[in-house]
Order: C-alpha cells, then sequence, then structure tokens
C-alpha cells in the first residue's frame, strides 16, 4: 500500500451537503468509497470533523484524506468477454446478461472485474480494491456496453466526462403496456425505497439525487413500447425506476415490473446499446454500439408477429 492523499477544497458555491460537494469535485471516488471515508473522520470543514450530511458555505475550507489504494483481491478467471474496442488507455465492453460487473456481497467470483483481469494487461487501480478500471456500471441483469480504464488518467477523464455529461450512454427498453408520450424527459429524485431498502424509489428532494432521463419511443407493439432512453445522470437503477415511474416498467424486470411476464426470461430487457466519450489522450470523439442480445431480438420478432 502506498500514502495517503490529501486533498484541499475552498467552496466557491453553496452545498446543501458535503458528500455532495466532494462527489461533484472527486467524481472518481465511489459514492460508497467516500462514506467510509466520512465514517472514519477523514472529512474536516474548516479544520473541524464533517458529517456527510452537514452542509457547505461559500469559502468554507473542505480537508480530505482519501485512503491509499489497497492491492487488488480479487482473482484473475479465464471468462470470455466481447471486447468491442480497446488500445492502451481503455477498453469497451459488450457486457452479456447475468454477469455482475464487480465484486460485492455474495459476488466473490465470476465477475466482470474477474474477466477483465485475465483479459486485460493493465487496469486503474483509483477505485481501489474491489472495482479496478471500472468507471460506470451496469446493473447485472442489463446487457450492453461500458468503458473501462486501463491507466488512473484514462479512469479521471472518464469519471469527469460522465459527472459533466458530456459521455453519452443511450439504452434500449421494451416496457409493458403502451406509452402515452413519443418522446419526453423525466426528472425526479431517486433514493432508497422506504419501504424496502433493497430497492430504489422515486422520492422527495431532501431524500435523494437528482435523476433525469430522456426517452423516446421507437416502436409500438400490441401492448408492449420499445424505447430508447438517454441518460443525463447515473444514478442506480434510474432507467427501471424511471420506467416504473412513467407506468410502464420494463418488460422482465424482477424487481420493478409486473408479476405475471408472459415471456420466459433471466432478466429486464434493458440493453445499452450506444456509447459516446472523447478519448483522453488523443481527444478525439469516439462511439459505439451493441446489437440486441438474440433474447431481445427473440421477443421483438414474437411481437412483430
Amino acid at each position: 500500500m502506498g500514502e495517503p492523499e490529501r486533498f484541499e477544497f475552498v467552496a466557491e458555491c453553496p452545498s446543501a451537503r458535503a458528500d455532495v460537494f466532494l462527489n461533484s469535485n472527486m467524481p472518481h471516488i465511489t459514492r460508497s468509497a467516500l462514506k467510509k471515508i466520512f465514517d472514519g473522520g477523514g472529512v474536516r470543514i474548516n479544520g473541524k470533523t464533517a458529517k456527510s450530511s452537514q452542509s457547505v458555505r461559500v469559502g468554507d475550507r473542505v480537508d480530505i484524506v482519501v485512503p491509499a489504494a489497497e492491492e487488488c483481491s480479487a482473482k484473475p478467471e479465464a471468462i470470455p468477454l466481447d471486447i468491442v474496442y480497446q488500445d492502451g488507455d481503455l477498453a469497451v465492453i459488450n457486457k452479456p446478461q447475468g454477469m455482475t460487473v464487480h465484486m460485492g456481497n455474495g459476488n466473490k467470483e465470476g465477475t466482470l472485474v474477474n474477466a477483465l483481469l485475465y483479459n486485460l494487461d493493465n487496469l486503474s487501480g483509483i477505485n481501489g480494491v474491489i472495482r479496478p478500471g471500472i468507471v460506470h456500471r451496469i446493473d447485472k441483469d442489463t446487457s450492453g456496453l461500458l468503458v473501462v480504464a486501463k491507466n488512473d488518467a484514462a479512469h479521471l477523464s472518464l469519471a469527469k466526462q460522465i459527472s459533466e455529461k458530456t459521455c453519452r450512454r443511450q439504452y434500449v427498453a421494451l416496457l409493458e403496456g403502451n406509452l402515452r408520450e413519443d418522446c419526453g424527459t423525466v426528472t425526479t429524485y431517486i433514493g432508497r425505497d422506504p419501504k424496502d431498502r433493497l430497492k430504489m424509489a422515486v422520492v422527495p428532494a431532501d431524500k435523494g439525487r437528482l435523476a433525469v432521463t430522456e426517452f423516446r419511443v421507437s416502436e409500438r407493439y400490441s401492448g408492449y413500447t420499445l424505447c430508447r432512453f438517454d441518460l443525463k445522470t447515473g444514478r442506480t437503477h434510474q432507467i427501471r425506476v424511471h420506467a416504473k415511474y412513467l407506468g410502464h416498467p420494463i418488460v422482465g424486470d424482477p424487481v420493478y415490473g409486473i408479476k405475471r411476464q408472459k415471456f420466459a426470461l433471466n432478466g429486464q430487457l434493458l440493453h445499452a446499446e450506444r456509447l459516446e466519450f472523447v478519448h483522453p489522450s488523443t481527444g478525439e470523439r469516439m462511439a459505439f454500439t451493441a446489437p440486441l442480445p438474440a433474447y431481445f431480438a427473440e421477443v421483438l420478432g414474437k411481437l412483430k408477429k
């Protein structure tokens, strides 16, 4: 392990919460890692230990001590990966449905991180022990594209693009029912469901984080709507929660969907089909697309008939 890193910020704008302030200034640090730093007394405002919920005023000095990243404990596994593109800075992966992105409770093997450690020569270490190279994530039962950083400079650049909303992430989903609008924008706050802490939900502003999703209908079927979503923010389960909020949950969603499903599926019909970002080294705008998985296309084929 290396030495802890110390950072100091002087607030130029007020913030309702210290954790939100630091998240905007240090987008490469995950929310869970930031929480651990707060819990360990690693954040001070004007020299006094701060809580994550403490407000930040203009002129406040915010100090944070970031522990050194531990050596990755995940083991490389010979899991085949669909690598759409890679170079010395990054790789774009088409993740299959059913694969968890990173290690967590109950997920020590078979994750994307395990596969990356075997298939790629380098990964960034900014996210420490459990998420090497992972800049952003998609749910276990969501398929499609995500970008992985091979070094810390690329990681910082890509994380900043996601934070500043210059990285475009477009998804396609099949929704239950006939969505009335042809297009629109959903703007809510998303946080833990007060009735079920394992789920996310639309909550009041003081209980969650801003979530913005643009949607556009691509095709209509009898009783179903094929819809494309553009993420403007990246909240946990954002599209799934917003689809439910619209009154049209995603087909096959075991958490937010309807109980009786017409099709035999292993998860939601949600696919990250397009990813755009600026290359960290060359400055080139890059765009990638991934075709629908066979099981998704098969359902659409049945609906067309």
